[in-house]
């Protein structure tokens, strides 16, 4: 009876994962889609806890994200105007409650912050729900995400082969521009993360073919996408997977070789992408990061509320970088968060880095656990010059992983396989529990 539910749930998730990867790429506020994906998450992991779990999820993980939805919640309670005094400018001192103002708002935009509290929600309950499988049904939402992948894939490699500028109107309510992302840079970090579990998939599961063919066409879409970001850290993660997957594995000598003699040919294409000079113009991430440093200055303590940094970014932008072209996000996740978090959200954030340096010491005896370690690092690099996460695809995909990293089941199987030792009888290969006689 416990297998029926796990079967269940591994369809339920998956395919929430799936759908996010096919609808979830936009990255405005509002969006239908993103909506479709967040009560899809809810309900499969209502699904999923409305019967005993399968494993017991970390309390330390479940403190952090119990902070953090507080955290929101605390941004959408009035609270007395008095506590606001000498926080933050004039400007920013919030909404009030009933046009009353004895009473204001932590967040000057109450339903961005609703929608970013719904947005933590529904990635919190994936996660969590994804911690209750057991290991073999975690292992079985792999291929939703690969599937993900592909159709995201092939979508690129169909636009690219037509034009080198392409946009697709009507499909979703955002205008796809690479993949099925609206912005290429997402598309890349989607692409990147899938190489450590490809070259998994390749070494582990016995398809080195497969898996070597897969990540030579991650590779070539990295360079025809043309992100800088994308095609240097997709450079780094396939050296680092290759090396840091390979370690105990099976895989030849000479199968490592070939990849690597490959790798020499993409770094020379990944060369010709980069232009030193186009790096960083004057209006750009630089700019970007220097005046958002200077608004996290001024609202320290409270932040101006989840959601609201578009806004709140005008007020110290310098009037000679305003152009046509508005900033939307700080292309800094952190330096974003911060702002419109405050001192509370940089703690969380630093509490997130302290577990997950803590899960890496036990992930690396698994492997996927070190696959889905490698994707999430790059992510949160690649989240210093850019906003990967606040697409649902990514998000979803980004709680996925992290499932998998802090999931108790794998530590539990590899101390089970440590009380046994493999022998070879007339041929056959058996298991025999450690201190056992032969």
């Amino acid at each position: 009876m416990t297998g029926r539910p796990s079967e269940r749930d591994k369809y339920l998730l998956g395919s929430v994962l799936f759908v996010s990867l096919l609808i979830g790429g936009g990255t405005v506020s509002g969006l239908y889609t993103d909506t479709l994906i967040e009560v899809a998450a809810l309900l499969s992991a209502a699904a999923v806890f409305s019967h005993p779990p399968s494993q017991r999820s970390p309390h330390s993980v479940l403190w952090l994200l119990a902070l953090a939805v507080l955290l929101a919640l605390l941004q959408i309670v009035p609270l007395p105007a008095a506590v606001f005094n000498g926080l933050r400018p004039k400007l920013l001192l919030g909404d009030t409650w009933a046009a009353e103002t004895q009473f204001r708002f932590i967040s000057v935009g109450v339903g961005r912050t609703v929608e970013c509290l719904l947005y933590l929600l529904a990635a919190a309950a994936f996660f969590l729900a994804v911690l209750r499988l057991r290991v073999e049904q975690v292992n079985a939402l792999l291929p939703f995400f690969f599937m993900g992948v592909i159709c995201n894939g092939l979508a690129g490699a169909i636009q690219y082969s037509l034009s080198n500028d392409i946009a697709i109107v009507g499909l979703l309510p955002f205008t796809i521009n690479a993949g099925l992302f609206a912005n290429v840079n997402h598309f890349s970090a989607l692409l990147f993360v899938s190489i450590p579990f490809v070259v998994y998939y390749g070494i582990f599961r016995g398809h080195l073919l497969s898996g070597s063919i897969g990540l030579v066409a991650l590779l070539l879409l990295l360079l025809a996408a043309g992100s800088r970001a994308g095609v240097l850290i997709g450079l780094a993660i396939t050296v680092l997977s290759v090396i840091f997957l390979s370690a105990r594995s099976r895989a030849s000598g000479l199968s490592v070789l070939l990849i690597f003699v490959g790798l020499s040919v993409y770094t020379i294409g990944a060369w010709t992408k980069i232009d030193a000079d186009a790096i960083d113009p004057a209006f750009g991430r630089g700019e970007f990061a220097r005046t958002t440093i200077d608004g996290i200055k001024e609202n320290w303590a409270t932040g101006i509320g989840f959601g609201n940094f578009q806004e709140a970014y005008q007020i110290y932008e310098n009037e000679t970088m305003i152009f046509e072209k508005f900033v939307n996000h700080a292309h800094n996740d952190y330096l974003e968060i911060a702002f419109e978090g405050g001192i509370p959200a940089i703690l969380l954030m630093a509490g997130y880095f302290v577990l997950l340096v803590a899960a890496s010491v036990g992930v690396r005896r698994d492997p996927l656990q070190k696959a889905a370690f490698l994707s999430v690092s790059f992510l949160l690099i690649h989240s210093l010059v850019d906003y990967p996460l606040r697409t649902g695809a990514l998000a979803m995909a980004f709680a996925y992983m992290n499932a998998i990293i802090f999931h108790r089941g794998f530590a539990e199987r590899l101390s089970r396989r440590s009380e046994v030792i493999e022998i070879e009888h007339n041929g056959d290969k058996l298991f025999v529990p450690v201190g056992a006689s032969s």
